[in-house]
Formats: C-alpha cells, structure tokens, sequence
C-alpha cells in the first residue's frame, strides 16, 4: 500500500467475500498508518462511492470482476483513489493503476522494511485504525472510528470472558462467513482470533444461501457466532426434516426435546443434576443432531447483530443447544454484554464484559431506560460527524445505544425495544413491535416475518409473510411454501402449496388460522392500544435481494413502510368504520 501512495490516515476500502487476502489487506492498511474499511458486497456503486470518499480512499481492493465494475463506475469521481487491486480471480483487462494481487505483493519488495516499521512505530494506541460504517435508520452511514486500542482491549477482554482458549493450550476454530465489513465477524474472525491465535476457515461466499452447514460439517468448529437468521434458517431445515422421518422417530425426538428443555430451564435456574432420560436423550438424539450440523465440538454457539426469538431459543436448548446472546454495536467495539453457559437466563443479553459498565439513563417505574454503554471500548466518534457523535456521547462520556432495557436482580441485561422503533399511535401509547411480532411467529408456525405498523394511527395493524423457498443463487424469495409451511397447512385441510393460492383464494383454513393465531396474541395483549386490529398477507417474503433486509438480516423498517404502503395505507383508509 504504501509503495502505491497510502497517505497517512486516508482510507483502503475492501470489498469482497471474507478471504486470507482479505484479512491481509485489512491488517497491512492498519500497519500502513491507512484506516482498514470494509465496504458490504451488497453495496450498489452510489453507496461504494459514498463510503470511499468519506474516508479519502487512496486505494481500494476488491474480489472479482462484478465487484471491480461498481468502483470502475464511480472512480471519476474519487480524487484521492490512486490504485485499484484485484484478488479473487485474475484480470480481465488490463489498466491504468489496476493491479492484480500478485503484482500488488511483488510492489512491496521494493518498501525497505525500516520505512515499514517507522510508521509502525509511529502509532499511537488512540489512534483511529479502523472504521465501520453503520447504517443509520435514516440518512447516510456513519463512519465509526476504531483505535487500535478499541480493537486491541476488546479483542481479549471479549476473548476471556468467554474463555476461549489461547493456542498454545489448545487452539480455538472458528469460521468466517458473515460480513467482516460488520463489526461482528470483524472482532470475532480477525481481532480475537489473532489474540488467541484461534485457526480461521472461510466458508463458500454463498454461505448464507444454504451452504454454510456444510462448511460447519467439515470444519466441526469449537466456537461460532450466528446472526438470529442463521438460526432461524437452520430451526427451518430442521423442522422440515423432521416432518418427513418416521412416526417412531418423530416420537423420540420429540420426547428428546421435553427433556432437553426441561433439564436445561432447571440448569438456567441453578439445578445442577443431570437426570438419567436426560443422558439416554443425549445419546439417541443430542449427539447425533450437534453432529449433523457441524456443531459436535461447539462449546460455545452465539447470536447477536439483532433480536432473536424465544421460540428459536427454546427450539435450540430443547436440543441441547444452548444459543448465547450477546450485545453490543459498531460505536462499542462490537461486545458490550455476552451471556455464558453457566450464566444465561432465555431473553436476555447476558452481563457486562469485564471492565465495561452500563448505565439506564432516566428508568421508569419498571427499570426501563435507554442503555448507555461505558468502559475502553466506546469509539472515537463519527468521522466528519461532530454533531452525531455529540449526540451519541454524553458529557460524562457514555455511549447511548437508542436501545431500551433493564437489568433484573441478578444483573442481567433485558433489551425491550428501540427508542427508535417505538410505534406511538395517535392516542399516545408506546408500543414496542418486537415483542408483538414474535408472538405472532410464535403462534402461527407459517409466518415467517412479521411487522407492525400503526405510529401516529389510531390502531396497530401488521404486515405478514409466509415461509416459502428461497432461490439459492439469486436470494430471491418464492412463491413456493417450505415444506414446514405445506404440512401446516395440510393439516388444517388446506391443499394449498403456494403462496400466491393462499392469497388469491384468500384460503379460509389459513386465514382463520392466522386470525385465530392473532387473536390468541391480542388476549394477552397489555392494553386494547397494543391490539392487532387488522393483517395482510404480502406475496413475497423480506429478503436482502427484497432490501427489506440489511446485511445482518436486521429488519430495515423505513424500508418496509416505504415499499408497502399502499397496503398500510389500506389498513387505515377506511378508518372511520375501523374498530
């Protein structure tokens, strides 16, 4: 990089599939005096070119031909670009200051290693390193900027706290399919993984098309870190497999699975003994299911980036398969809370890493407050964003997540909403959604994403689609229903094998199924205001392909009302005769 005229503090962005080139970029950037910024593969050229200029790119490294486009397209306008360097597959045309990675290692030879190690030298621990753009609900991303001691102290004070071990007792591996543009791969596949000296395996990029269990079944890894919709997907494949076994095998699992959930509830409350159906379960069906999915020496299975289901929680511990949530965000470094296998409790986020200490800023009755993060992880600030990043760091220096929570008794952190998020309908009332559409996932097994609308109305209304197959190369959702989704509806007496049936027909089994599903959740609703008075059935399922869908598969909520609402508008048009 430096051969090639990386200036102090300018940026190389990287934008490609996680790979070792990968990886080297980012840290050589690093060693440079350059800032290492990744850029999401699923970037459209305007959104490449936002983030390269804001961070003054001087060079930019990407995987192939497709990704080389979006920056051939936008390089006119980028003052600072200097250099372009491919390293996925070989060079289709040959350019002005576009370098395939072999002639960008050979440039290197010529930097005498003392010019290397001045700059290395030179560094200073609160120096910016690193920047991660994170997408703002609204507006441009912001650009996070990292110190090399954010990285460096976050890396192992995250790493003991989960103890992983350091290799030379006994190495740690691990494998790297989600976004290292995102902090989450960033500090478990690169920072805390190099603490550790944990082994590294990539995955297919099509990972999270289908072939990441694969992956997980050849490499058997020790720790692995899956957003909700990894779970989700696999909770799906499972399911489905199930349906199709034997009537024996359908009664032993789910015999397998009562004890599984019952004895790890009773481990979660502190019931240490292990009953003997528990052992025998462990061994018809536990083992063989972990090896199945490539988890058989996974001691420690994680989530995090977004809120996951209790349904999908209690899916996994019924099989022996505690899932860990943690918390955090780009502005913290990654990790702020993380919960532990001997110290979980099912919703929660866990506890606070050492040496990081929350604060509830202005609780209410029920201990609910915004969180508001403290400790040697909390970012430097938005790049060129004084404003923002005085709106996300107070005075007194701590970091407001937008999130809302509460600790209980024993110390665990809750998340109950976003501040953001909040739906307040016109009769004033706070709705947080989330809890809402997981109950409705949770009573109607077709449904595979919901959503709540109804700020400023004068009721709550919801967004549904159903389970269907998905496109392996594309992403694209289809009209076709998962097999899970089939045998629901067989079940009810309905033929249907299609989404576009069931809401033509508007098929009065799956209708009155999902009502009735509806229903059942407004019984427990806490107030007549956070009822769902209206739904509709939309004919393609959210995806990233969909841009419903953000990179950690975390809803993208403005999206969704943007694309949908004339059906919102539907729900409310005819408001006067509304309940």
């Amino acid at each position: 990089c430096l051969q090639l005229g990386l200036e102090h503090f300018h940026g190389v962005c990287i934008l490609g599939f996680n790979s070792a080139e990968w990886f080297i970029a980012d840290i050589g950037a690093i060693l440079a005096g350059g800032f290492a910024v990744g850029i999401y593969t699923t970037n459209s050229p305007e959104a490449c070119h936002y983030v390269a200029e804001n961070c003054s790119a001087n060079v930019v490294v990407v995987e192939n031909h497709k990704q080389l486009q979006k920056i051939l397209e936008i390089q006119h306008k980028l003052p600072h670009l200097k250099a372009i360097i491919q390293y996925g597959e070989e060079l289709k045309e040959k350019r002005p200051n576009l370098y395939s990675w072999s002639e960008f290692r050979d440039l290197g030879k010529d930097v005498p290693d003392a010019r290397l190690h001045e700059i290395i030298d030179s560094q200073k621990p609160n120096q910016c390193c690193t920047l991660i753009y994170t997408s703002g609900t609204t507006g441009q991303p912001k650009g996070v900027m990292l110190s090399h001691d954010n990285l460096t102290w976050t890396a192992v004070a995250a790493g003991q706290f989960i103890m992983l071990t350091d290799a030379k007792e006994k190495q740690e591996l691990v494998v790297s399919y989600l976004p290292l543009s995102h902090i989450a791969a960033q500090m478990s596949d690169i920072w805390s993984a190099m603490a550790f000296g944990a082994q590294v395996f990539f995955a297919q990029p099509d990972a999270l098309k289908g072939t990441l269990v694969d992956t997980l079944r050849d490499v058997r890894p020790t720790a692995f870190l899956g957003v909700p919709r990894v779970w989700e997907k696999m909770e799906e494949k499972m399911k489905s497999i199930g349906a199709k076994s034997s009537t024996l095998r359908r009664k032993v699992a789910s015999w397998a699975k009562g004890v599984g959930l019952q004895t790890n509830l009773k481990r979660m409350n502190g019931y240490s003994e292990v009953p003997v159906n528990f052992r025998l379960a462990r061994h018809l069906v536990y083992k063989k299911v972990r090896k199945a999915i490539g988890l058989d020496r996974c001691t420690k299975c994680y989530t995090g980036a977004a809120p996951i289901s209790r349904e999908t929680l209690e899916f996994f511990l019924s099989l022996n398969i505690p899932v860990l949530e943690l918390y955090g965000m780009s502005e913290s470094s990654g990790p702020h809370t993380i919960s532990l296998p001997h110290a979980f409790k099912l919703g929660s986020c866990g506890k606070e890493v050492t040496g990081c200490r929350t604060l509830i800023h202005k609780p209410d009755r029920d201990g609910n407050g915004e969180i508001c993060f403290s400790g040697r992880h909390i970012f430097m600030g938005y790049l060129n964003m004084e404003e923002k990043t005085r709106e996300a760091i107070d005075e007194d220096g701590w970091l407001h997540s937008g999130d809302l929570g509460k600790h209980d008794k024993d110390g665990f952190l809750y998340i109950t909403g976003r501040i953001k998020e909040l739906i307040i309908t016109a009769g004033g009332e706070n709705v947080p959604p989330v809890p809402i559409e997981d109950a409705v996932k949770d009573a109607v097994p077709i449904i595979s994403n919901a959503m709540l609308v109804g700020d400023k109305a004068k009721f709550l209304a919801m967004l549904l689609t159903l389970k269907c197959n998905i496109n392996v190369e594309t992403g694209e959702p289809g009209d076709d229903l998962t097999p899970e989704a089939v045998e629901f509806c067989q079940k009810l007496g309905s033929k249907a094998t299609k989404v576009s049936e069931i809401i033509s027909s508007k098929d009065k089994a799956v209708y009155a199924a999902i009502q009735k599903g509806i229903s059942a959740v407004n019984e427990g609703a806490v107030s007549n205001a956070q009822k769902v008075q209206k739904w509709v059935i939309l004919e393609k399922d959210f995806s990233l392909f969909g841009g419903e869908l953000g990179p950690t598969m975390k809803l993208k909520r403005p999206v969704v009302v943007q694309k949908y609402k004339d059906q919102i508008a539907q729900f409310y048009a005819d408001v006067d005769a509304a309940p």
